[in-house]
C-alpha cells in the first residue's frame, strides 16, 4: 500500500484529466529542481524533438529521485514548463502510476533559458521515513 493518499476530485471540484487535485503523505520531503533535456555531458538531447526531450527529462528526474532514495511512487507533484504540451503526457505516463497520478501544474511558456530546450519539469516527492515505519511496526519500503 502506498504511503501517499491521492484525492482525484475533492467535493465540489471537477475531476482533473490525468492528475490528482490533492496528494498527501508523511515522510521526508524531496524537492527536485527543474530538469531539462541534457545528457550527463551537458549536451542537449533531441533538439527540435519534444518527445525525445521529454524522455530525457523524465530519465533525469528518475536519476534525481534515486539519488534522494525515492522513486516515482513517491512523487506527489509535478510542475511542467513547456513550449509545446504535445509530447509530455506519453513520457510522463511511462513513469507514473496513471491510476494514482500526482498533482500537476502545466504552464505553457514562450521559451526556456536556452532556445533549443522545449520543456522543464520539477518534482516534489514524499519518501516514507523508515524510522516512522519501525516505530509503528509497518513494513518499510526502503532502507
Amino acid at each position: 500500500m502506498s504511503h501517499l493518499t491521492h484525492i482525484a476530485a475533492p467535493d465540489g471540484v471537477a475531476p482533473g484529466n490525468g492528475y490528482s487535485h490533492v496528494v498527501l503523505g508523511e515522510g521526508r520531503f524531496v524537492a527536485i529542481s527543474g530538469q531539462i533535456a541534457l545528457d550527463a555531458d551537458g549536451e542537449v538531447v533531441g533538439p527540435g524533438d519534444p518527445a525525445a526531450q521529454a524522455r530525457q527529462v523524465f530519465a533525469n528526474l528518475g536519476r534525481c529521485l534515486a539519488a534522494a532514495g525515492a522513486d516515482w511512487a513517491d512523487v506527489a507533484k509535478l510542475t511542467f514548463f513547456v513550449t509545446d504540451v504535445a509530447a509530455v503526457r506519453e513520457a510522463r505516463d511511462a513513469h507514473i502510476d496513471t491510476a494514482r497520478p500526482p498533482a500537476s501544474t502545466a504552464v505553457q511558456v514562450a521559451a526556456l533559458f536556452r532556445p533549443e530546450l522545449l520543456l522543464e519539469v520539477e518534482a516534489l516527492a514524499i519518501v516514507r521515513d523508515t524510522r516512522d515505519a519501525r516505530e509503528t511496526g509497518e513494513a518499510a519500503d526502503r532502507p
